[in-house]
């Protein structure tokens, strides 16, 4: 159940996704980044003051090592969201999961010992369950790539393989005792300084005229803005909750719904109109979902020495 945690951040997240494609008529990457960051700080810093608790942590290196590689995943995400369609950049980023699956697969075959049989203990059900997710994925987008779309797309590729050491970080904090909130406040402080950096440097990655420099704010675009920050802290603590608690493979899977609440948002505000692949792919993620949970729910007592059950 506390998996579940992550279909909460998937919403919230796909709210963040809807204001950053408004935003971006207004500000370039890099302002989004930056405030995004600093309410995110502002909103965790409220959250301690709040309940009484401290900023103070014992793992300085692990909080440079999730922030550094999450706001370099997060800038790639955005670049090959400029150089391709948003089906391609979506669905390679989203191979995060996928990625997840593969590094912990490839930890479990060399650090585990034989079973009776003479072979390794892996977790195939919840493997193949990511995979399935993978392949509702594609039905739903159906990305297609022309030559010129080479480098966003490795670009794309990149981000989501980061994304996943990025999410496997917040998993390993959490099981050494950090809280949400700290990682969290953190990763938004990481934002916020490589957004004002960015800003100043190089004024983003967009190619638009937006590109550069800091732009003056109207009511709209300050609550595109507001919600944007308070989103993503909040789906921030929601995923992170669900790494920490939940099983692995299963939190990886569960956020292909992402692109199911993404659809609909398009549905709803843009009216594009989804084909029968397009339902067949939503139908094939959310099966997915509940096959993981369901197998992890049934082989968890009976491998409890796998380390891919245990995570």
């Amino acid at each position: 159940m506390q998996s579940l945690w992550m279909l909460v951040a998937s919403f919230l997240f796909s709210i963040m996704g809807v204001c950053v494609k408004l935003a971006s008529d207004t500000y370039s990457t890099s302002e989004i980044v930056a405030y995004r960051g600093a309410i995110g700080m502002l909103m965790i810093f409220i959250l301690i003051r709040v309940q009484g608790g401290s900023l103070r942590t014992s793992m300085p290196g692990h909080h440079l090592w999730r922030g550094a590689i999450g706001v370099l995943a997060l800038w790639l995400w955005f670049y090959s969201i400029s150089r391709l369609s948003l089906a391609m950049a979506v669905t390679l980023n989203y191979m995060s999961p996928v990625w997840i699956g593969f590094f912990l697969f490839t930890t479990a075959w060399f650090k585990t010992g034989h079973d009776g049989n003479g072979t390794r203990r892996i977790e195939w059900g919840l493997v193949g369950a990511v995979t399935l997710g993978f392949v509702g994925v594609i039905l739903l987008l159906r990305p297609s790539m022309h030559a010129d779309q080479m480098l966003g797309g490795m670009v794309a590729l990149i981000s989501g393989m980061l994304a996943a050491l990025a999410y496997m970080q917040v998993r390993q904090m959490g099981l050494m005792g950090e809280p949400e909130y700290r990682v969290v406040f953190y990763f938004s402080a990481t934002c916020a300084v490589a957004g004002v950096l960015g800003a100043l440097l190089t004024g983003g990655l967009s190619d638009h005229s937006l590109a550069s420099g800091w732009h003056p704010h109207k009511l709209k675009g300050l609550l595109l803005l507001l919600v944007i920050g308070v989103t993503a802290a909040s789906a921030q603590m929601a995923m992170t909750r669900a790494y920490r608690l939940g099983n692995t493979l299963v939190v990886a899977n569960l956020q292909y719904v992402g692109i199911v609440f993404s659809s609909i948002w398009d549905v709803m505000l843009w009216h594009d109109q989804l084909g029968w692949l397009s339902w067949c792919g939503i139908a094939v993620i959310l099966s997915s979902g509940l096959i993981a949970t369901f197998y992890n729910s049934r082989n968890k007592s009976a491998l409890p020495n796998d380390p891919i059950a245990s995570e």
